[in-house]
């Protein structure tokens, strides 16, 4: 059977966790910051607990000790759940794939598998995503031009569109998601704070997201 295909029906039959935040320059303890986010995961799961088992899905970050790959880690050790990867396409960051951190992980797909299927079940999404990401970026570049400071690197795009398509994705496969961040404030020159893009369209509601305390 095609990888691609099992990747996929592994994903439906979980419930899927992404875990979004700083990576290696995040200076706090990741043991500390695991624990405050499996609170947090705690709390809102007595509440509303998911469906079906977790699946950790990653975005490619290779590892590091301290941040979110360091950070995704222990929360699948803490959970004892499995991870799954998704990868930008070698024509999009060759680099992407063979760097990223596959500890835990299953299964994987590239982008286009995600972006593919968007485009058959919501036609619509995927053009939204791109012009809102776009929205932003030019936004961001904007202030930071008036500010004497160099625009965001053209990477900024493809990460953070595959920030958003990831989240929407599994989303739109599994039917529901938990997004978890690992800071009260996410930097607005980060590809964290794309965030806002899915809940601006309406594709990602704020009750799927877990946020970090003020602590």
């Amino acid at each position: 059977m095609d990888e691609e295909l099992i990747a996929m029906r592994t994903m439906r039959g979980h419930h899927p966790l992404v875990i979004e935040g700083m990576g290696g320059y995040d200076s706090r303890d990741p043991l500390w910051v695991t624990q405050v986010i499996l609170e947090q995961l705690k709390a809102r799961w007595t509440i509303e607990p998911p469906e079906k088992p977790l699946l950790l899905v990653t975005q490619g970050d290779p590892y590091e000790e301290r941040g979110v790959s360091a950070i995704t880690r222990l929360v699948a050790d803490r959970l004892a759940i499995q991870r799954m990867l998704i990868f930008l396409d070698p024509s999009i960051a060759d680099y992407h794939a063979p760097n990223a951190d596959r500890y835990k992980v299953t299964c994987e797909l590239p982008y286009s598998a995600l972006t593919h299927r968007l485009q058959a079940e919501r036609p619509e999404a995927l053009a939204k995503i791109t012009d809102r990401v776009d929205a932003h970026l030019l936004r961001k570049n904007t202030r930071r031009r008036r500010e004497g400071k160099k625009v965001l690197r053209d990477y900024f795009r493809d990460f953070a569109l595959l920030q958003e398509v990831t989240k929407i994705g599994c989303k739109q496969i599994c039917g529901s998601v938990t997004v978890a961040h690992t800071s009260t404030n996410l930097d607005d020159n980060s590809v964290s704070s794309f965030y806002r893009v899915g809940l601006e369209l309406g594709l990602i509601d704020i009750t799927d997201i877990v946020p970090f305390p003020a602590v």
